[in-house]
């Protein structure tokens, strides 16, 4: 018995910090919000740039010749079954197809800082639509 209100008062005061912790995680100023949204921001815009400059390939072709303004890419329906790669993939796999394929450049990892910028711009250009994600 008095092991087992040890135990119980130990998982209750564990839950406790847990909670206690979640809501200063969530404080933040009007400065912080700002300054976020300025990164995010400039991140949107290097992925604009990246999109539209033959850097990512190496045959001059860029993804803006396909998808000017991000147009076709359909952010909002991924991750969904993609023909080309024969799988449910996320966006960032598809955009590395078309980076190994019609650009005939080198595939980025998911964490790269160019592929977060092109998904960033990718997905700011559809803002506002609904999320369906499977969708075709």
């Amino acid at each position: 018995m008095f092991k087992a209100n040890i135990t119980m008062k130990t998982a209750l005061l564990g839950s406790l910090l847990v909670f206690a912790n979640a809501s200063i995680a969530d404080e933040f100023t009007d400065a912080d919000v700002k300054r976020w949204e300025q990164q995010f921001m400039d991140t949107v815009k290097q992925g604009r740039e990246l999109w539209t400059s033959p850097k990512l390939g190496n045959n001059g072709v860029v993804c803006a010749q396909c998808h000017p303004n991000a147009a076709n890419t359909h952010p909002e329906t991924y991750p969904k079954f993609q023909k080309q790669l024969g799988k449910v993939a996320p966006l960032w796999e598809m955009i590395n197809w078309c980076l190994k394929n019609p650009l005939e450049g080198q595939p980025l990892a998911a964490d790269d800082p160019k592929m977060i910028a092109l998904q960033a711009y990718v997905t700011h250009e559809r803002r506002g639509v609904k999320l369906e994600p499977g969708k075709h």
